[in-house]
């Protein structure tokens, strides 16, 4: 775990807050405890942390609300559920408020750091990369400036959260080629393992809703058993 990294930790059951409190400041970690959704959100808005630890249900606001403030205004601090509500219907609602990754209770601890490095490591190599690459990428009516972080198709603005616009960025990258979720998880995640959720699935469907607005024509296609492919539609794709 990097040390001195700043996380805030929004958790409304004090013996898993003095858990994970506990292990993470051993780990190095800067840590800040909220035991209320208003108060987290007080904090998330008004000091600058590395990444946010959220449960879904705590007293006065929950941690859906939460995540969406944050991304009014920030787009790209990692921001990870850990919450008791596993169902698949769940952790779409909860990647669809903004967050990038969702761990469900119970949970082992080696497992929420390996979750935490990955979403820090990813977080760095984002913004390093966008320090020094400035590059325009183009496929059919789709633009992205990688310097200004703006995408637009057909010349009408496309807004993208962090996770999207890093997951659109790898397949303008990779224009034809076939890409596994496997490959996908460890660019735009980070991780080389399974995280045990479909999440993959989960944002091409939101990439492409996004993209396919007011009927405009898919350009990220299915290849059934092997993954998924940019390129303009033809029979064999869906």
């Amino acid at each position: 775990m990097p040390r001195g990294k700043k996380i805030l930790l929004v958790e409304d059951d004090s013996k898993v807050c003095s858990f994970i409190n506990r292990g993470l400041t051993e780990e190095g970690c800067e840590m800040t405890v909220a035991m209320t959704g208003k108060q987290g959100l007080e904090w998330a808005q008004s000091a600058t942390f590395d990444l946010l630890i959220l449960d879904i249900m705590l007293p006065d606001l929950n941690g859906l609300d939460i995540c969406k403030k944050v991304r009014q205004n920030n787009q790209h601090i990692p921001i990870l559920f850990l919450t008791a509500l596993g169902s698949a219907e769940n952790i779409a609602l909860g990647l669809d408020s903004g967050a990038d990754d969702y761990l469900v209770k119970p949970f082992k601890f080696i497992e929420l750091i390996a979750r935490i490095k990955s979403l820090l490591r990813r977080s760095e190599n984002y913004e390093s990369r966008f320090v020094k690459e400035e590059a325009i990428y183009r496929f059919a009516d789709i633009l992205v400036n990688d310097t200004t972080k703006t995408v637009t198709r057909n010349k009408e603005d496309i807004n993208l959260t962090s996770t999207e616009y890093r997951l659109l960025l790898m397949f303008l990258k990779n224009p034809f080629r076939v890409l596994s979720r496997t490959d996908i998880l460890e660019h735009v995640w980070g991780v080389n393992f399974d995280i045990g959720t479909n999440v993959v699935d989960v944002y091409v469907n939101y990439l492409r809703k996004k993209l396919e607005k007011n009927s405009k024509p898919r350009v990220i296609h299915t290849i059934i058993g092997m993954g998924y492919v940019l390129k303009e539609n033809d029979e064999h794709t869906k």
